[in-house]
């Protein structure tokens, strides 16, 4: 199993299929995963909880399905691990704190959790995030940096670094992350794997611990394009008890057999060429000849649409925190305590504005989408950095590294615009990938996929194995 699935390159969604015919059992594919995580975690630093007793009596349950001839749910026995921010029955949830060491646990699993229960997902353990979801790198002082597998001394991005080193090691073909201004997308970006950021009230937030209520988006890091919509598919569910949850219906995207023929797709000129780098250009016109694309568009206030998120993460981040700023800032991550200090020191005023802008600039982006169904740019300025970098050099000129990594993400969040990331590997970045954003009008997830899934059957977007 660890040879056929890993080695070979089989996608969470070949495993469910081979665990449905019967090929490979819940518990073959679940041993294989853990015996992967243990030797390569390690290097890797992904994980900072791993729940090996129950997945076993998971796949145990997904095995006597079978036996008895039962029809198994869409995901049974395939590995997967959530972002420590994720609520867990019986654990502690860390939201990558050392703080919140001190909570209780939580007294059930996270709504979107509980629907991969449903669909048979085998819950391998948690991952390393930066803390409390504020930042872009996840090197974080408490649990150690996650390493990229790519090279292991560059970052894996974040907030949901452990989400996307731990899918491209081969420790599992899915996980499950939290995107406010990037930290999906990023990740995706550095590591090589797919995500996807939902539109912003799409899936139930219930259970996860919050960074930016009125930004927060939560979604799957996947191996492949089908992986990534088999799961998305899995976790969609209306949640009255969300009041964030705007989705009153599940709209399945099912299989993917569509190309792109048909779409109107556009390139984003403007800001985002201006912030990426030669690398990053070079991803965006890969992707366009693949797809077809040659229009450029210009996307309404970027570079304000980026500064309002901005003043709203720290207004909202630091409020969440105000208590404990006051009494315990020492106790915080040292590379992201001055921000919250920041925010909780913000003007009223300045945040009331920013969220007035945020409905106007909504409507201007929407706008776009009368004539298009899919845009396109880079997700990074640049491929990974190295650990400890304080700059990055984008076109000659340098940037604080942190928040800089989300220059080209923070803007399409903020619209709450469906997106996914899909892994290209330029030239110029020693062997370092950089992923497209596949941007959608909200609400149609669907034709983000179809896009993506035209890049991956052109083998333009894909995974790359890794030796560690």
């Amino acid at each position: 199993m660890n040879r056929i699935a890993y080695q070979q390159g089989m996608s969470s969604f070949e495993l469910a299929r081979a665990i449905r015919t019967g090929d490979i059992s819940a518990m073959e594919a679940t041993r294989a995963a853990m015996a992967r995580i243990d030797c390569t975690d390690g290097a890797i630093n992904a994980f900072t909880s791993k729940s090996y007793a129950r997945a076993l009596r998971e796949a145990a349950a997904v095995d006597v399905l079978r036996a008895r001839g039962q029809d198994l749910p869409p995901l049974a026995g395939v590995p997967y691990a959530v972002k420590n921010l994720f609520d867990i029955e019986g654990e502690i949830t860390l939201a990558g704190s050392s703080i919140n060491r001190s909570h209780t646990p939580a007294a059930q699993d996270a709504f979107l959790v509980a629907r991969m229960k449903t669909a048979g997902a085998v819950l391998l353990g948690t991952l390393n995030m930066d803390e409390y979801a504020y930042g872009f790198t996840t090197e974080n002082s408490h649990y150690g940096a996650t390493h990229n597998p790519h090279d292991l001394s560059r970052v894996a991005g974040g907030s949901s670094g452990g989400c996307g080193a731990a899918v491209a090691a081969g420790q599992v073909g899915v996980t499950l992350g939290s995107d406010t201004n990037g930290s999906i997308r990023v990740p995706s970006s550095l590591c090589g794997v797919w995500g996807l950021k939902p539109t912003f009230g799409r899936l139930s937030r219930r259970g996860s611990y919050p960074f930016v209520h009125s930004i927060d988006h939560l979604g799957p890091l996947a191996d492949s394009v089908q992986s990534l919509a088999l799961v998305y598919d899995a976790l969609q569910s209306p949640d009255p008890r969300d009041p964030g949850c705007h989705a009153l219906s599940v709209q399945p995207v099912g299989e993917l057999n569509q190309g792109a023929d048909g779409l109107r797709i556009g390139m984003l000129g403007g800001y985002f060429q201006n912030y990426a780098s030669a690398p990053a250009r070079e991803v965006l016109a890969t992707a366009a000849r693949a797809l077809g694309a040659s229009e450029w568009v210009e996307w309404p206030d970027a570079a304000l649409g980026r500064a309002a998120a901005f003043i709203i993460s720290a207004a909202e981040g630091a409020s969440l925190h105000l208590a404990d700023l006051r009494t315990r800032a020492d106790e915080f991550e040292p590379l992201s305590v001055d921000r919250f200090i920041a925010g909780a020191l913000m003007p009223a005023p300045w945040y009331v504005r920013a969220q007035r802008f945020r409905r106007v600039y909504r409507d201007r982006v929407n706008a776009l989408f009368k004539d298009w169904d899919v845009l396109l740019a880079p997700a990074t300025p640049v491929a990974a950095t190295p650990i400890g970098s304080e700059w990055i050099d984008i076109n000659g000129s340098p940037y604080p590294t942190r928040p800089s990594l989300g220059l080209l993400t923070q803007p399409v969040s903020f619209a709450g615009c469906p997106v996914v990331a899909a892994p290209l590997w330029p030239t110029g970045t020693n062997g370092l990938p950089i992923a497209v954003q596949i941007i959608a009008a909200p609400w149609r997830e669907d034709l983000a996929l179809r896009a993506a899934y035209a890049l991956q059957c052109a083998g333009v977007a894909h995974l790359t194995a890794v030796e560690i």
